[in-house]
């Protein structure tokens, strides 16, 4: 089994910073994509940010230039660096990456509990 833990959400202004961090534990042999991505209320979970096991990286339009996503694959962590924040940015976030538990294996796709993000204007 593999978990994932978020941290770092939490209240800010509008043009602030917050750095979310997850970190994924467990019978971990390889973690290919990892990303990070969000909800707010009667609307459909969305794509923040991916990076993948090479280092490539995706991201919404609604966030390019103000977001940042990292991995430290020693500590098979992945990281958002979110800057000018706006109160539109204000959701849960989070992360989901997919793990390779053994050599060869398929990789699965986990999902981390969320951490909450508000952003006030």
């Amino acid at each position: 089994q593999v978990q994932l833990v978020e941290s770092g959400g939490g209240l800010v202004q509008a043009g602030g910073s917050l750095r979310l961090s997850c970190a994924a534990s467990g019978i971990i042999f390889s973690i290919n994509a990892m990303g990070w991505y969000r909800q707010t209320p009667g609307k459909q979970r969305e794509l923040v940010a991916i990076i993948r096991n090479g280092g490539s990286t995706n991201y919404a339009d609604s966030v390019k230039g103000r977001f940042t996503i990292s991995r430290d694959n020693a500590k098979n962590t992945v990281y958002l660096q979110m800057n000018s924040l706006k109160p539109e940015d204000t959701a849960d976030y989070y992360c989901a990456a997919d793990v390779v538990s053994r050599y060869r294996g398929t990789p699965l796709n986990y999902w981390g509990q969320g951490t909450q993000v508000t952003v006030s204007s």
